[in-house]
């Protein structure tokens, strides 16, 4: 049986829906709500907290409770990987004139806003294992954060680490200034002579932390998804782990798997 609070959740999800509340309005009062529905105040603020948690509405402390503005959807599709490589020996023009980013949102480079970290660390035991390389080894970390012009929230938080004996190779490499780098990561290990032969990517989901939450635009417990990327190079060495972090109320992920016929 359909618990009350679910029934109440879902007819408020389906006028959001409909318009009938439009990003900005204020929802009436629980009271009003509870009235409304003929339930009690428990469970108005039970259906609410599901909605908070869809990212449908939000509350403003001392304001009320408000319909929030519609996100921008992205899919990332597997497909991105090959789009990638096929693009890194291109010409700077060709590579520059859009990245894997703007086709999940299917955003031009101008609507997007990006900003690059880098920092030299010391590998901790499990990017070293996962890189293959030592205990303290040094490696490149690299922080991405990109949102749409538009939106103040992040569509995603991007980590790479690559061994530091790889990226000093090229010095450009070293340099956070020269992001957005036209081509992306296949194209920057192009330049050091390494040909990527396989991408893995493993997909989790979990709650985010409070600083995701803040920076992604999520309420508290909205739902993550990790995804940690691994590039091999033809060699079958490991040169790139990336962790991603993606919102789950704006991101699919697409596994697209084509099969060789007999």
């Amino acid at each position: 049986m359909v618990k009350r609070c679910e029934q109440v959740s879902g007819d408020l999800r389906r006028r959001i829906r409909a318009g009938e509340f439009t990003p900005g309005d204020r929802l009436p009062a629980e009271t009003t709500l509870a009235t409304e529905y003929e339930v009690g105040p428990v469970t108005v603020r039970q259906a609410l907290a599901a909605l908070r948690t869809e990212g449908l509405i939000e509350e403003r402390h001392g304001r009320g409770t408000f319909v929030r503005g519609r996100r921008r959807r992205a899919e990332r599709s597997n497909l991105r990987h090959q789009w990638e490589k096929d693009r890194a020996r291109a010409d700077p023009g060709e590579r520059g004139s859009t990245g894997a980013t703007e086709q999940d949102t299917g955003l031009t480079t101008d609507q997007l806003a990006f900003r690059a970290e880098y920092e030299r660390i010391e590998a901790p035991e499990e990017l070293a294992a996962a890189l293959h390389l030592g205990p303290g080894d040094a490696v490149l970390k690299r922080t991405y954060r990109t949102r749409s012009v538009d939106e103040d929230d992040s569509l995603k938080v991007a980590r790479s680490y690559l061994p530091y004996e790889i990226a000093e190779r090229n010095p450009d490499l070293l340099d956070a200034a020269r992001e957005p780098w036209p081509g992306g990561t296949m194209n920057q290990l192009h330049t050091v002579g390494i040909e990527i032969d396989r991408v893995e990517e493993v997909v989790t989901a979990r709650a985010a932390t409070p600083q995701e939450s803040e920076e992604l635009g999520l309420t508290p417990g909205a739902a993550v998804m990790d995804v940690r990327k691994t590039l091999h190079d033809i060699d079958g060495r490991i040169v790139e782990v990336a962790d991603v972090v993606l919102p789950g109320d704006r991101y699919a992920v697409k596994c697209v798997t084509t099969l060789e016929r007999w």
